[in-house]
């Protein structure tokens, strides 16, 4: 290892799979976020995963290892302890004489490597794992037991001192709570869920999009790790009646992370629920949006006006804070004062002016939204509007020279129309204000580096011509260590973008059907929100299943 002792960015130059430009960009961010050079450059999508461990394998000679094809002796696991395995991404895997043969993420982290060897008086021989494998590994074998153990044997006994298990840093019930917090981070998890049963309380993880139980633990410890959720959110650890909401920043691994807690009542104890937010998370460029080239000349016409509402819609958790904080972003110059509303801020923006909603002291969207109208404001963006006070202000703020973006929770762009009306919201105020409407969802994204393609069955060629398409060729995951076998890694957009011309507005004043504003948006161009995504399927991004598993095959979906 001593002749190898170079830099990783310097082996990937040698290797040819990044620029020097590329890794110059790369430092540049690893310096604000303190991540991993490899790690970086994963995440700004100069390589791959795979392209990263088969670049060190080759310039270094050192071997790279599946983990899901290991089990591990406990004994050899228990050489180095849960704190420096996550903090170096190792794990042991066997000792050969006076060897440890040391899986690692990166086996250029000397300093791990003299750490371990210090630490278990072992010469350390590494082999190289894919982080994602490393973070599953140490879960496994480390994981939360010993704590919850702990725990479930002081219950047994009543010996557990409520007010310091919730509030003392070493007990094992703020140790599991942060344990499984991390976990759920290093999963790419949107949110944790708590949820309390008869027989015991189950621990679920939403990863892409997609809910699944991680481990259900003995329901006697639900009650004492609510309650140190509460005191990290700043909640009220006695109130067990009534639905609270609370916030904490935390940092994980590195990375600065705010996390939402919402807790309600059910009839075997409180429900939890933290949504996270990464608040290092880099916005991502209209580019990157996943637009049609169609749709995205449309949305940047439409974002690009003086004046005009553009809004978002789709259910919870179907990216449209992402598509509104990238325009932002876009627009965001010195020229220009931008004001939000949110609730919650789930980016910070440099130079913009974001103002958090806050109901207990009367700040609601309407309130914030009357007092930025006085703040002499070019663009304001509105988190939601939930409500027909805050769509009227909105809409007359847009006549009135602004450009105003927001979000509306309605399964497609025409049935937003409907929707405002409903809410109270004249037609002529939607028809004069009104720029276009963007429908959203997403969808699981196929691993790239394990993708494949095949040849449609006859259920799938039936399902493409039936919506006016046809392909030879299709494509799935075949699942990998990058994916944790499930086929899909990240999510990709689909849209469907409603452009109001004249004869649209003219439909809305005579409060035409949602039918009507439909067939005349298909003769203008739209694209409907299910035949983008075909293509996405057709081109490799995502796959038919998923496709109907997120948008159905109802009459709404075109």
């Amino acid at each position: 290892m001593s002749a190898a002792r170079k830099r990783i960015g310097d082996l990937l130059l040698e290797s040819g799979v990044i620029t020097e430009e590329q890794l110059k960009l790369a430092l540049e961010k690893q310096r604000n976020t303190k991540m991993r050079l490899g790690d970086t450059l994963i995440t700004m999508e100069f390589i791959t995963q795979q392209q990263f461990i088969e670049a060190l394998e080759f310039q270094l000679g050192i071997p790279h290892v599946q983990l899901y094809r290991y089990k591990i002796d406990p004994k050899i696991v228990a050489l180095i302890s849960q704190k420096l395995a996550d903090q170096h991404c190792v794990i042991p895997l066997r000792i050969e004489g006076n060897k440890l043969v040391l899986a690692m993420a990166d086996p250029l982290d000397y300093f791990a490597i003299d750490e371990i060897r210090i630490a278990t008086g072992l010469r350390i021989e590494p082999v190289i794992a894919s982080k994602n494998e490393l973070v599953n590994a140490i879960n496994r074998y480390y994981g939360l037991q010993d704590t919850i153990e702990q725990i479930t044997q002081n219950l047994q006994l009543r010996d557990l001192d409520e007010d310091t298990a919730i509030k003392d840093e070493d007990s094992p019930v703020v140790k599991t709570v942060n344990g499984i917090i991390t976990q759920a981070v290093q999963l790419g998890a949107s949110d944790i869920h708590l949820d309390p049963q008869d027989s015991g309380f189950r621990v679920r993880y939403r990863v892409d999009g997609v809910i699944r139980t991680e481990r259900t633990l003995p329901p006697g410890m639900h009650a004492i790790m609510a309650a140190r959720i509460k005191i990290m959110a700043n909640m009220n650890v006695a109130e067990r009646r009534l639905p609270q909401d609370g916030r904490v920043e935390l940092e994980v691994d590195r990375r600065k992370i705010d996390i939402r807690v919402a807790t309600l009542p059910t009839i075997h104890g409180e429900k939890v629920v933290i949504r996270i937010l990464d608040l290092g998370h880099s916005l991502a460029d209209i580019k990157k949006l996943a637009f049609s080239e169609r749709n995205e000349r449309v949305f940047r016409s439409c974002i690009e006006s003086a004046h005009g509402v553009v809004l978002i819609t789709g259910p919870t958790g179907s990216g449209k804070s992402t598509t509104l904080y990238s325009a932002l972003a876009h627009l965001n110059r010195d020229d220009v004062n931008i004001i939000t509303v949110e609730d919650p801020v789930e980016f910070q923006l440099e130079g913009v002016n974001q103002v958090q909603v806050n109901v207990n002291s009367g700040l609601t969207f309407a309130r914030g939204l009357r007092s930025i109208l006085r703040q002499d404001p070019n663009i304001i963006m509105l988190g939601e509007i939930r409500d027909s006070e805050t769509a009227e202000i909105a809409v007359r703020a847009a006549m009135t020279g602004h450009l105003v973006l927001s979000t509306l929770h309605t399964n497609s762009a025409v049935s937003s129309i409907s929707r405002l009306i409903d809410m109270g919201v004249e037609p002529f105020l939607i028809s004069s204000s009104v720029n276009c409407i963007i429908a959203q969802r997403l969808l699981r994204r196929i691993c790239t580096e394990c993708s494949s393609s095949y040849e449609p069955n006859d259920e799938e060629v039936t399902i493409l011509k039936s919506n006016g398409f046809g392909a030879e060729r299709l494509h799935r995951g075949t699942g990998c260590a990058n994916c944790g076998r499930t086929g899909y890694k990240g999510r990709i957009a689909v849209h469907e973008v409603l452009n109001l011309d004249s004869k649209l507005r003219s439909l809305v004043m005579a409060k035409a059907s949602d039918h009507e504003y439909d067939a005349h948006a298909m003769k203008q161009g739209m694209i409907p929100i299910m035949h983008d995504a075909i293509n996405k399927a057709i081109s490799g991004f995502t796959t038919l299943s998923e496709v109907f598993r997120v948008l159905g095959q109802g009459d709404d979906q075109h």
